[in-house]
């Protein structure tokens, strides 16, 4: 993720984050958080967009 979110447009986000809810969330137990820490070089909309992501495909 650290990669993505400095580097890919918000729509990338998306569907990277979406992609990672359907491998992790099956059989519950998933928790979404961030590693560490945000760097300051992510693009504040990609980090607004990993939560929305979060917030709408991340329930069960």
């Amino acid at each position: 993720m650290r990669s993505v979110l400095n580097k890919a447009t918000p729509q990338e986000v998306k569907d990277h984050v979406k992609r990672r809810l359907e491998i992790f969330m099956p059989d519950g137990g998933f928790v979404f958080n961030t590693v560490h820490n945000i760097r300051p070089d992510v693009p504040a909309e990609n980090i607004v967009t990993m939560y929305a992501v979060v917030q709408e495909f991340g329930r069960a």
